[in-house]
């Protein structure tokens, strides 16, 4: 339910969602604090913390909290606000409310160059993540290059990003055919998950992620008014081209820099934009963006502590968990996005 439906005023609706974001963060600490104190091993997080600021990490629970619990939690905090708003910006972009950064290309460019890295470097895996990144980001302007030769429309932008997808998807498949080695380092990266993550592994993404986080916030307003439509915001002085394509952009150097370290991890970009319009309706992205990055980092630790922690002492990779939660969320939305459309007059078995 919308949170502020029976708002009358401005202000009114202004103090719901101050108060709305305000609950957003509350949650942002309390998971991130859950995700540090909790997992297969419990600590204690106050005594813990209190060793690391007295600059010592002599006991274990320090040791736990400096080297696996904080790059763990920090790494989930990044990959879900920039999957989250990435998501939020393709959908916006594209006017489709099934769009994820998966759509156009990202996924499988990054998966892509990846394995290309791993072919070519078997014993350098820290290339993998600058692999995944320049993958996102070549698949993403190959999809814009098509498609602004072709008229730079909405449609043609998601069958190029099909197109390519299809494309970096078989040369994945070559490569674990001609380097099957690439196959061990590479299966956790296409599931998708934070085990083993370490701040070297997050060091070069978070200087991507926040000034793509800070560009898209500032972006708001001509994002508002390339939803109006095509026609309106030309009207309204709206460079309609180039604003769809800084905003493609940023959403592929979010979701590029997030799957550099927390590998192919899906349907973050799908749900979390929905749940956020679902509680503050279809407000103004001055307010979806900041309210989608907080919700997305949020949803993503405590996705990533209850892989720990639902089988421990094993752990499932957090993007299994995910793919379990989204693919049949993805399901309701095709669903009910049908029974909204209006009724055609019956054809044959393929009329649409």
């Amino acid at each position: 339910m919308n949170i502020w439906r029976k708002s009358s005023t401005p202000s009114s609706s202004g103090s719901k969602a101050a108060l709305g974001l305000g609950l957003l963060l509350v949650l942002l600490w309390v998971s991130a604090l859950l995700g540090m104190a909790a997992g297969s091993t419990s600590i204690d997080l106050g005594a813990a913390v209190k060793e690391l600021l007295s600059g010592g990490a002599e006991s274990t629970h320090a040791r736990i909290l400096l080297h696996v619990r904080l790059p763990r939690v920090c790494a989930s905090l990044l990959s879900g606000a920039a999957l989250a708003v990435s998501g939020m910006l393709i959908q916006a972009v594209l006017s489709n409310p099934l769009a994820s950064p998966n759509v156009i290309g990202v996924n499988a460019g990054a998966g892509f160059f990846t394995f290309f890295a791993l072919a070519l470097f078997p014993g350098h895996p820290g290339t993998a993540p600058l692999g995944a990144f320049l993958g996102a980001l070549l698949a993403t302007l190959i999809v814009y290059a098509v498609a602004a030769g072709a008229g730079a429309g909405k449609l043609t932008i998601i069958l190029a990003g099909v197109a390519v997808s299809s494309i970096f998807t078989a040369g994945i498949n070559t490569i674990k055919t001609f380097f099957p080695e690439t196959l061990y380092n590479g299966s956790t990266f296409l599931i998708g998950g934070f085990s083993g993550v370490s701040f070297s592994d997050i060091s070069p993404a978070w200087m991507m992620i926040l000034p793509a986080l800070a560009a898209a916030f500032l972006l708001a307003r001509p994002t508002d008014v390339l939803c109006l439509g095509e026609e309106t915001a030309h009207s309204l002085g709206l460079r309609v081209g180039l604003t769809r394509f800084f905003l493609i952009l940023l959403s592929c150097v979010l979701a590029g820099a997030a799957v550099s370290f927390s590998g192919l991890v899906s349907f973050v970009g799908l749900l979390v934009p929905h749940i956020v319009r679902r509680l503050f309706g279809q407000g103004k992205h001055l307010l979806l963006l900041p309210a989608a990055a907080l919700l997305g980092a949020s949803f993503v630790t405590l996705c990533d502590l209850l892989s720990r922690v639902l089988f421990a002492p094993y752990e499932i990779p957090v993007g299994i968990l995910l793919s379990f939660l989204g693919g049949p969320f993805f399901l309701f939305l095709i669903v009910k996005q049908r029974r909204h459309q209006p009724r055609k007059k019956k054809g044959g078995l393929f009329h649409d």
